[in-house]
């Protein structure tokens, strides 16, 4: 099972992706194996053009559909998902998010933009053919802070929520890699033995 690390972030380093790090190492203790795609290291002619014969948009869009779970964070602006996001979901097939589960995170200036990721972001994933969407976890920058020394400190409420999601998703990787290996394979009728 695979994940995708999604960063929308128009910014590097950013409060968003670094939440995303984070929910990525939680999945790597929880034995989950991930991929890192930023937006930002897409080449911006070939993202805006939608010119899907660019090799960078090929793999991009190769890599999100060999993923079988994805985590997206993003910054809220004015009350949405960030543009360079939306520039990235544009280039993906319509079924694109077909069968993956996903996990939604934002960060924002205060809680007026909680909801974005609902009204805004959750429809989008949805419509791209997303098999569940896991509840959205959002922050503000006053729960989120980074010291080059010490790294990313969260709020205990934020924390919490964040271990629930990686859990939450762990186990939704776990039966889905079970329901996987419990699938039947058919045997062609040539290789059938019988014993009279």
């Amino acid at each position: 099972m695979t994940v995708l690390l999604l960063a929308g972030s128009p910014s590097i380093p950013s409060r968003s992706t670094r939440l995303l790090h984070y929910v990525g190492d939680r999945l790597a203790l929880l034995g989950h194996r991930s991929h890192k795609l930023h937006v930002l290291d897409l080449p911006a002619e070939a993202l805006l053009h939608a010119d899907f014969n660019s090799a960078n948009i090929k793999s991009a869009r190769l890599q999100v559909e060999q993923a079988d779970a994805i985590v997206i964070g993003t910054p809220v602006y004015k009350a949405a998902y960030s543009g360079v996001l939306k520039a990235f979901l544009d280039v993906l097939p319509q079924d694109g998010f077909a069968g993956k589960l996903v996990l939604p995170l934002a960060t924002g200036g205060s809680q007026s933009h909680m909801l974005a990721l609902d009204y805004a972001l959750r429809p989008v994933l949805s419509a791209l053919g997303a098999r569940h969407v896991l509840p959205s976890i959002y922050a503000t920058d006053s729960q989120l802070s980074w010291v080059k020394e010490t790294g990313l400190t969260i709020d205990p409420a934020i924390e919490q929520r964040i271990h629930d999601g990686v859990d939450h998703l762990s186990s939704n990787l776990n039966a889905l890699r079970a329901s996987r290996s419990s699938e039947f394979i058919p045997v062609p009728f040539s290789q059938v033995r019988c014993s009279v």
